[in-house]
């Protein structure tokens, strides 16, 4: 057992996130190291390990934490069977509405204004949240909850292409507001930006509102950005972190990844954000925030950790 026990540097690496959050997960979900030598560190099992994968491809695909952590401490020799019982498909049972899981009220209603294309409700309901909540918890609690959702009903009947376009117009509107109302302290010493022909900017520009709202400087490249202009831009500027997202398998291609890490103007940081990233295929020195906290966390500290005067 001792030889096939695992650091949580060597976990986070073959995960593709940041060592914080498998202690996040360990202190608030039970998803810890169970191997334990007197006088050592915990080790994390091949077990355990299971269980971190089912947790982390869940929270990509946009399932709860809390949820993703009930499923992922089934016992091992259940977990191969995940991948069917989906728990986003589990609570899927057609109809009309949209799914929202165990988000609340706030979630339900945003659902039901979105089915009747209500555009001044919509707006309405997200404008207030952010204003009460902040743009980290309005996008885990209501906006995520509604976007899975909608992509849950389309994928099992085809339809809610003209809500997603119409939820997305809106949810743009109101995250491109905070951005405005919220000019940075700084520089811009942050870059976001798609990777190659990605099309889904809506989760990048809560990022960037996030952002904002803690009053870090960034600039937008938006969808669909080809590696040689993301790689100009970058040469151009100098960021000290880059963020490429990515939202489906087709558009994560790693190359773009090492490239960014190879241009002679290499960021200090380089996250690659989203479900399409397979965590087994990113380069070395490459992050996968779980979430867009931990994007933001992970962001915010490097720049804090740069305006920090060095010790005399």
């Amino acid at each position: 057992m001792a030889d096939e026990a695992l650091s949580a540097g060597i976990v986070a690496r073959r995960l593709g996130v940041a060592v914080t959050t498998l202690r996040t997960w360990h202190q608030r979900y039970g998803l810890g190291p169970s191997h334990h030598v007197p006088g050592h560190h915990r080790r994390y099992t091949p077990a355990d390990l299971a269980r971190l994968e089912v947790m982390r491809r869940l929270t990509a695909e946009g399932v709860s934490p809390a949820e993703a952590a009930r499923w992922a401490r089934q016992a091992p020799d259940s977990l191969a069977s995940v991948g069917t019982a989906d728990p986003r498909r589990a609570r899927d049972g057609g109809g009309t509405t949209i799914p929202v899981g165990r988000a609340g009220p706030a979630a339900r209603g945003l659902a039901r204004a979105a089915m009747r294309l209500d555009a001044d409700a919509i707006s309405e309901a997200v404008a207030q949240a952010l204003a009460a909540d902040g743009v980290v918890t309005t996008w885990d609690r209501l906006l995520r909850p509604l976007l899975v959702g909608i992509g849950e009903r389309h994928a099992a009947t085809g339809a809610l292409v003209e809500v997603e376009h119409l939820v997305t117009r809106c949810v743009s509107t109101a995250l491109g507001s905070v951005a405005s109302a919220n000019p940075a302290c700084g520089p811009p010493r942050v870059l976001l930006s798609c990777a190659d022909e990605e099309q889904h900017s809506l989760p990048l520009e809560a990022l960037a509102a996030a952002l904002a709202e803690a009053g870090v400087g960034y600039r937008m490249l938006g969808a669909r950005v080809p590696v040689a202009a993301l790689l100009a831009a970058i040469a151009r500027t100098g960021p000290a972190a880059v963020v490429l997202w990515s939202h489906t398998p087709a558009t994560a291609d790693p190359a773009q990844l090492t490239a960014l890490l190879t241009t002679p103007s290499r960021p200090l940081l380089v996250l690659a954000a989203g479900p399409g990233w397979q965590a087994r295929t990113l380069p070395v020195g490459v992050v996968s925030p779980a979430d867009l906290t931990e994007a933001l966390s992970l962001t915010v500290a490097l720049l804090d950790s740069l305006d920090r005067p060095a010790a005399s």
